[in-house]
């Protein structure tokens, strides 16, 4: 009895080649063959629109992979360039390339598939090369723009900058025209009060001059303890006695008496109740 390893469908058949003639390996044949001549056309429509394959790369969307079944490995779908991604790249220049041709070769005989549809799993090398001329066109130009947008955003930075050094100096003057109009002499020509001036003039003691200190004034008697004056329980009466503040100690144990009396009547007047 013939053992027979298929890779299309990934299992030991024990009745030999003739396993390629199962409805099930036929089956699994036809479903590849459908998953390949799709995304051979879908590489193939990117290649006549090569100018608008540039993208910015985006790895979660451009580092998948397409299982071929005639290599029998894993190929990735779209190019790389830099910081930017070229659809279908990877799989064109695989499907193009002769590895690809020479394995489709022998994957078709071994699997007795139908030979019209071997072209439609390649691509010509001709049509692969105009793709490639065309995507470096594409990529020339993004570059151009690229280069375009940066000396655009150069020269609103210059711009941006223009203005601020010419709102800084205008700033600096404003403030160097107050100082020397501050500096001027005090007998130059002044505004008269039915000027431009509505606020109090500032700039009414020359430089040089200072206010001179009279000492505290203070009242006999008067005032309060911020003008200087003796707090109350420190002043006298007429008659030389010191002014007490609060009750004599005298009332104070009568109020405390009082109190205690009041304590014990209350509590009496609890029990009763109970």
């Amino acid at each position: 009895m013939a053992v027979h390893y298929c890779g299309l469908c990934r299992r030991t058949a024990f009745t030999g080649r003739r396993h390629r003639y199962s409805a099930g390996h036929r089956r699994r044949l036809q479903d590849a063959l459908a998953r390949l001549q799709e995304a051979a056309a879908t590489a193939r429509a990117a290649a006549a629109d090569a100018d608008a394959a540039v993208r910015p790369y985006d790895p979660a969307e451009h580092d998948g992979r397409f299982w071929c079944p005639c290599c029998g490995r894993g190929v990735l779908r779209d190019g790389r360039h830099g910081g930017l991604a070229l659809p279908q790249a990877g799989l064109l220049r695989h499907l193009a390339g002769p590895e690809h041709r020479r394995e489709t070769a022998r994957f078709w005989r071994e699997n007795r598939a139908e030979a019209a549809l071997q072209e439609r799993c390649l691509v010509p090398t001709e049509e692969y090369e105009r793709f490639v001329r065309a995507l470096d066109r594409a990529l020339a130009e993004h570059q151009r723009r690229e280069e375009e947008r940066i000396r655009q955003m150069a020269a609103d930075i210059r711009e941006a900058e223009r203005r601020q050094r010419e709102t800084v100096q205008a700033a600096l003057q404003v403030v160097s025209t107050g100082l020397y109009s501050r500096d001027t002499p005090h007998d130059a020509e002044q505004p008269s009060l039915s000027g431009t001036q509505t606020g109090p003039d500032l700039l009414w003691m020359e430089s040089g001059q200072s206010l001179t200190f009279i000492g505290h004034q203070e009242a006999e008697g008067k005032g309060n303890v911020h003008t200087g004056a003796k707090p109350p329980w420190l002043t006298e009466e007429e008659d030389g006695t010191k002014q007490e503040i609060g009750p004599s100690y005298e009332e104070f144990l009568r109020q405390s008496e009082q109190l205690a009396h009041l304590s014990v009547n209350l509590s009496h007047f609890t029990e009763l109740e109970n």
